[in-house]
């Protein structure tokens, strides 16, 4: 009995996003190792870029950066893509 206790105590519940783009955001982060302090900035790109605007920049990030910090490039690539709608 006290096994069950135990167990119910060391659970933690985890909420899920409440948008989609928090979602997508967060894939973001954990698949390029984006730093913690440009997550906001993620979560910000995310909110006001489509989704199809951030995958494609994530494939274009995983296609022309092999190495380094491709969260930069990342970055590059939806200041291009914003500048370009302008």
């Amino acid at each position: 009995m006290d096994d069950i206790k135990n167990i119910l105590q060391n659970r933690s519940t985890k909420k899920p996003p409440a948008y989609q783009w928090q979602d997508l955001a967060l894939n973001v982060i954990k698949e390029l190792s984006i730093p913690g302090f440009k997550r906001a900035a993620t979560f910000k790109v995310c909110k006001e870029n489509s989704e199809a605007v951030i995958k494609q920049a994530l494939i274009d990030t995983r296609e022309l950066c092999q190495g380094g910090e491709r969260w930069k490039y990342f970055f590059k690539i939806l200041g291009k893509k914003n500048d370009n709608k302008k």
